[in-house]
């Protein structure tokens, strides 16, 4: 049996396809708002190998001239990011844990060969409150370690309207993802993963 570390949860098969369905068509009308757009690494440039966008009061963006950062506006279009849907409130409410509402919610767009290199969520002020993830699209493998880089590492396969929770002593747990299954879900109409995280990013 597959044990995660302390403080993470996974909830397979959180959403009905009928919410996933309708969750979908929000983040439809967040990208019609607030275009993916393909982050840069900082210092190097390199393109990563996934396209993204935000909702919320706040969003996730990185670039090489400034790096990693929270901004309250679309780096392209430089509007204001679209608010976050309720299901995602509502997933935030009833899993959390945590007594404040999110204030950033990333969407994280995977193709087929898509990746996201072992990494630390912490960039927010507030280490209190957990980080949410939501899984809509292809199934994916979820690589998640310890606190240190060099940590013990395990993997499952997180399947659409699956939902998992880094908190307490997972908040800082290094994880990723190492590959995308190609036409695992029907969900997406041209195929492909879509991954949302909420988080709380300023102390309450």
């Amino acid at each position: 049996m597959l044990v995660l570390p302390k403080g993470v949860r996974h909830i397979p098969r959180c959403l009905s396809t009928e919410s996933q369905r309708a969750l979908v068509e929000d983040i439809r009308t967040v990208v019609a708002a607030a275009p993916l757009f393909t982050p840069r690494m900082p210092r190097t440039g390199k393109e990563m190998s996934v396209r993204m966008t935000n909702c919320g009061a706040l969003g996730w963006v990185t670039d090489k001239e400034h790096g990693y950062r929270y901004q309250a506006t679309h780096p392209v279009t430089g509007k204001p990011w679209p608010p976050i849907p309720d299901m995602l409130l509502k997933l935030w409410e009833d899993f959390s844990g945590y007594p404040h509402p999110p204030e950033a919610c990333l969407v994280n767009f995977y193709g087929d060969t898509a990746k996201m290199g072992l990494h630390q969520d912490r960039d927010e002020e507030d280490f209190d409150a957990p980080v949410l993830s939501v899984s809509l699209g292809d199934t994916c493998l979820f690589r998640i370690g310890e606190t240190t880089r060099s940590g013990r590492t395990v993997s499952l396969k997180l399947d659409s309207g699956d939902v998992i929770v880094l908190g307490g002593a997972g908040r800082l747990c290094y994880h990723g993802v190492d590959r995308i299954y190609p036409a695992t879900s029907a969900l997406l109409k041209n195929g492909g993963r879509i991954n949302l995280t909420l988080r709380r990013v300023t102390k309450p």
